[in-house]
């Protein structure tokens, strides 16, 4: 048999209206957040938006495997509770979270670039240019 938990939303609003917002979606699971990207094709090359607040640049990883670009970071958690000092809600996620999307041609990887700037991993992927058949002449 499960076991069913009733949860009235009238009862945290009351009881916790002045001391947190009501969150009447949340059923208490923490979800990892979605890193939103932004992919623009020019001729050359693509370039790749990705939101990162609140991460280091020192803890964002990119590989890329031909045309498939991996993006994944970590958000650590600083412990600063001072004394006297009592945490009444917690809301920002802290742990990994990645991402991976496959682009229409090869990435040049020894020409592609990276920067991070206030929040936003801002990457130039040119693509690889293509093999182009050369037809051989039999002697």
């Amino acid at each position: 048999m499960s076991n069913l938990t009733r949860r009235d939303p009238l009862d945290d609003f009351f009881r916790g209206f002045f001391v947190r917002p009501v969150d009447f979606a949340s059923n208490g699971n923490t979800e990892a957040p979605q890193m939103r990207v932004d992919v623009k094709e020019n001729p050359e090359s693509y370039d790749v938006h990705a939101e990162l607040p609140g991460i280091r640049k020192e803890d964002i990883h990119v590989h890329i495997d031909g045309p498939v670009v991996a993006i994944s970071a970590e958000r650590k958690q600083e412990k600063e509770v001072k004394e006297g000092e009592r945490v009444l809600r917690t809301e920002r996620y802290f742990g990994k979270v990645s991402r991976s999307f496959q682009l229409g041609q090869d990435v040049d990887e020894a020409k592609a670039s990276a920067k991070f700037n206030d929040g936003v991993l801002q990457l130039n992927l040119p693509k690889k240019l293509e093999s182009q058949a050369k037809r051989l002449t039999i002697d």
